[in-house]
């Protein structure tokens, strides 16, 4: 598994809550932060997964 991976499925763990924390609190500006981390988040987990796929093609 990449790093990448790992990574990425805890930045969109840490957007969640920042973006929660921000529906609570009704501060927009640390909500929308909190989704924009969750989107890079999310990206990050995308890009390690297409690196073990790549990987796993090298192999055979």
């Amino acid at each position: 598994m990449d790093k990448n991976r790992v990574e990425g499925e805890a930045m969109q763990l840490k957007g969640s809550v920042r973006e929660a924390i921000g529906k609570v609190t009704g501060n927009r500006m640390t909500q929308a932060e909190g989704a924009a981390e969750k989107l890079a988040g999310r990206m990050q987990t995308k890009l390690g997964e297409a690196v073990d796929a790549l990987r796993d093609r090298a192999k055979r």
